[in-house]
């Protein structure tokens, strides 16, 4: 079997298409990846994995969207895959469209999350929703990380029921294990962190639409009433991103709790990163099946999430963390201080979420299942 594993990024590709490259080259099968050009084409190819590069536009530019659409076409073309696996919504979008003309025998989409969700405009959904039916009529089979996609998928006739699967999402759970305290302390001096401090921390891409303005905005106003409080905010944006930027207000609040927040940027070594936290929280405002919060509760730490799509697939209210309500500083400040005036649910509800990321989220389990999905089907 010859398959090509397409996203938009080499971001994506490098954190979290890998595993599954790996099992299936494992399995003897012939894989090349194509994404956009980026600073982790080199070091992948170094390892040895075979990848083509083609602008891939994040945006619906109709006149980069059809370039793009020509040149997957020829490749796929020149190269026969007999799959062509999508992966992000405008890479998915260009790749199922080239792949159809090219005459793929199994084009596979899977779903990290729709684009579409319930707090867009109604014109705005349903206009990806049709576009997702559309897509669907030659999608062979379709891949998403939460349940709720599914659901959704199925709901609005997307594809049929038969060839919709949910998959989860998972990470290397041997990758993310709590260090003990004399390394946490270490961190934490290093971060120029006290030992003592209540550290709360968030993960993601620095826009708007992770939720880090009321991310930031929290911090401030938990700053206003405890000094003992730190936060970590780790991430970047991506030069590809085109939701907004949120450069200025990460400065204002800086401005305003000066060393009490750590903007640490992009980081490798996250299991220490997550170490020196006793609380996660992620405000998106959209998500799929989002990877930082397995990975904290990995580490066996609480979480703060919105009540969205994946999010509430993973937390579970009053047992492993708060889900919270969409754009609203308030809430995950109110969440915090309910951790930090029964500090007995840190380690509670950390331990409940280390529990049921291993039981549920573990990387080795997701990569199987899409092996057997895949081999079931167009094998």
């Amino acid at each position: 079997m010859k398959i090509c594993q397409l996203s938009s990024v080499d971001f994506t590709l490098k954190h979290f298409l890998i595993p599954l490259i790996d099992a299936q080259l494992d399995q003897g099968y012939e894989v090349i990846a194509v994404c956009s050009d980026g600073d982790y084409i080199e070091n992948l190819r170094e390892e040895g994995y075979l990848i083509h590069t083609i602008p891939i536009y994040r945006s619906f530019n109709i006149i980069k969207q059809i370039s793009c659409i020509w040149r997957l076409y020829k490749y796929f073309k020149k190269e026969s895959f007999d799959i062509v696996h999508t992966h992000t919504p405008i890479a998915s979008l260009a790749g199922r469209i080239a792949a159809y003309f090219a005459q793929i025998p199994y084009i596979i989409y899977t779903a990290h999350g729709f684009y579409f969700h319930d707090d867009m405009p109604t014109f705005k959904k349903w206009f990806h929703i049709y576009l997702e039916r559309l897509l669907g009529k030659i999608t062979f089979l379709l891949l998403t990380q939460s349940e709720e996609d599914r659901i959704s998928a199925i709901k609005y006739k997307i594809i049929d029921k038969t060839m919709a699967f949910t998959i989860g999402n998972g990470v290397d759970k041997s990758q993310f294990i709590r260090k003990n305290s004399s390394e946490r302390a270490s961190m934490r001096r290093d971060l120029e962190i006290p030992k003592d401090a209540f550290v709360v921390g968030m993960v993601g891409r620095l826009v708007r639409e992770k939720g880090v303005i009321e991310f930031l905005k929290a911090a401030e106003l938990v700053n206003s009433e405890n000094k003992n409080v730190y936060f970590i905010l780790v991430g970047e944006r991506l030069v590809s991103d085109h939701a907004g930027a949120v450069e200025e207000q990460i400065q204002s609040t800086l401005k305003q709790v000066g060393s009490h927040l750590k903007p640490l940027g992009l980081c490798s070594n996250m299991s220490e990163i997550y170490s020196t936290m006793d609380l996660f929280v992620l405000p998106s405002w959209r998500e799929g099946m989002p990877r930082s919060i397995i990975e904290a509760m990995m580490i066996g730490l609480p979480i703060i999430a919105t009540n969205i799509r994946g999010c509430r697939e993973e937390v579970i209210e009053n047992e492993t963390g708060f889900l919270i309500q969409v754009k609203s500083p308030e809430s995950i400040v109110k969440s915090i201080n309910k951790f930090l005036n029964e500090p007995e649910l840190v380690s509670k509800y950390g331990d409940n979420g280390r529990e049921r990321a291993i039981k549920y989220f573990d990387e080795n389990k997701i990569i199987r299942l899409q092996m057997d999905l895949i081999e079931k089907f167009c094998i």
